[in-house]
């Protein structure tokens, strides 16, 4: 019997974040076991609580939150990771692994991993095509991480651009891939 593949999926604080939902969903499908670490922003949009009862699994929140068995989280999460997926990812979280900074629990777990790293960005088209995160986002691309494009659709600001999340079975799609 194959061994369950390990997903970690980073939410961040798009308005794409509803969508994250969904590719819990379609990865626990596909019979992958899928763990949410979220940012604190994501947390204001999105109770943990909805991708708990997705997942079947803790949601992981805080950096500093009391360990249930001692293990260092970011450090553990990130060991037990086969692939972290990082959507919707947010110009910020591409800017913060970009510079290396690790300020959060999901900065801190993409930093420690050695699973391969795919981010599913989601923003406004101004934010996406500044060519500050264009850089970021070839950096980490020269680094090794992957990106899955996003697409051109409604934005939140009312007009239409490039920047929504990839649609959910692309996204999917992608993550069997690397497997």
């Amino acid at each position: 019997m194959a061994k369950t593949k390990n997903i970690i999926l980073g939410v961040t604080a798009s308005i794409a974040i509803y969508k994250a939902c969904e590719i819990v969903r379609r990865l626990k499908d596909e019979k992958f076991c899928v763990t949410v670490v979220m940012t604190p922003e994501a947390e204001k949009l999105i109770n943990p609580l909805v991708f708990a009862s997705l997942s079947g699994n803790k949601v992981y929140t805080d950096l500093f939150s009391d360990p249930e068995n001692w293990q260092i989280e970011h450090v553990s999460l990130a060991e037990q990771a086969d692939v972290v997926l990082i959507a919707p990812a947010t110009a910020n979280i591409i800017a913060k692994c970009s510079a290396g900074i690790c300020d959060d629990l999901l900065s801190c777990l993409i930093l420690a991993t050695k699973a391969p790293v795919l981010f599913a960005p989601a923003m406004n088209d101004n934010m996406f095509n500044n060519k500050i995160t264009q850089s970021n986002i070839e950096k980490l691309k020269s680094l090794g991480s992957k990106f899955i494009a996003p697409r051109v659709g409604g934005l939140a600001c009312g007009k239409t651009g490039i920047g929504c999340l990839a649609e959910t079975e692309q996204i999917i799609a992608v993550v069997k891939k690397l497997f």
